[in-house]
């Protein structure tokens, strides 16, 4: 969706309608998944290079633009606790919340590349605590900067922040607005790909699993679950071009990972009590308080989904309660006994033992 604003935004091609640039997103990334997964993550690690660059050059040129004053441009509303710091009072807390996950929002397919990873235990945790790392950084500067520089009320209701903050900066078009415009798309597409990335290796865990339909586990000739990627890619592209509003659709996404960030949260616990024992090559600094303080939040997410968009919620908690009921009443009668990951654990632990 916002690839497809950031598209028209710029004028090219002379698109008015942006779902040609969904189809096309989605032939040719889903295509580059389907062609190798060294391909597609060595082309999504150049992908966030580029992305980063520009989010460099949108901070180094909106500072000398920076005004504490922008960011409470704001007018209070009559809302309970509003004031120049909260305009939408307590509520708006629950408001942005849906919108701050975003900038999160997927890091936690980085353990799906674990299959693909030559020492998980070791490169796992590496490459999320840099992920995470990251991210804090980039989050925090995009937005403090953006609404210092341009005004909090001017990006309100924008389908294009970085662009249109610097031109709302700047007076008006600029080379760096130009250049983070289209630079920028690679940020929107690095987090495209990599979603792309995960919810096909989700997919294809499940249904190996046998909790899913057993055909979206294929693997074709060049050994990637191409079953797995074209059919979640041909439901993304119906929905963007049918919905066609980005913040519903933000607010499904938001709900779908709100649900499974409680439901994580609840599984660590419940293993740390049941499994003491478990070796556990990396441990979660603080336990179960970090998971216990983690779930509390992600409940709050939860409620924020619906208090932000109730249409949004209602219709992924449906979609939820059809997969339950699916699980119930006809996959878990269907489960493999053994998946090739737990296969794979007691062969080598019966190597360990022969050794």
């Amino acid at each position: 969706m916002f690839i497809g604003g950031y598209v028209e935004a710029l004028g090219l091609f002379g698109i008015t309608n942006a779902w040609p640039v969904y189809l096309a997103c989605y032939l040719l990334f889903v295509g580059v998944h389907v062609w190798g997964v060294g391909e597609a993550l060595r082309l999504m690690f150049v992908i966030t290079g580029v992305a980063v660059v520009a989010l460099v050059v949108f901070a180094v040129g909106m500072i000398p633009r920076f005004e504490v004053a922008n960011l409470f441009d704001i007018a209070p509303t009559d809302a309970a606790g509003a004031s120049t710091f909260l305009p939408y009072g307590y509520a708006g807390i629950l408001g942005a919340f849906v919108f701050g996950i975003w900038f999160f929002l997927a890091v936690e397919g980085v353990p799906l590349a674990a299959e693909e990873a030559r020492e998980p235990k070791r490169d796992m945790p590496r490459g999320i605590i840099a992920a995470m790392s990251v991210l804090l950084v980039t989050a925090a500067l995009m937005l403090v900067l953006a609404p210092g520089g341009a005004g909090a009320a001017v990006l309100a209701g924008s389908g294009n922040p970085l662009p249109e903050a610097l031109r709302e900066a700047y007076g008006g078009d600029t080379v760096l607005a130009d250049f983070v415009n289209y630079v920028g798309l690679a940020g929107l597409v690095a987090s495209f790909f990599s979603i792309i990335f995960a919810y096909s290796r989700q997919l294809f865990a499940l249904s190996r699993a046998g909790y899913l339909p057993r055909f979206l586990s294929v693997t074709g000739k060049r050994h990637t679950p191409y079953a797995a990627l074209i059919v979640p890619g041909t439901i993304g592209f119906l929905l963007a071009a049918t919905v066609a509003n980005g913040d519903l659709l933000i607010n499904i996404a938001v709900f779908g990972a709100a649900v499974s960030y409680v439901l994580m949260m609840v599984s660590h616990i419940v293993l740390r009590r049941r499994e003491p024992d478990l070796p556990r090559p990396y441990r979660t600094p603080g336990g179960v308080v970090t998971t216990g303080i983690a779930l509390v939040l992600a409940v709050c997410a939860v409620v924020a989904t619906f208090f932000v968009d109730m249409t949004g919620a209602a219709i992924t908690a449906a979609i939820l309660l059809a997969f339950l009921a699916y699980f119930w009443f006809y996959s878990r009668h269907r489960l493999v006994a053994n998946a090739p990951e737990e296969e794979f654990a007691l062969i080598e632990e019966a190597e360990s033992e022969l050794k």
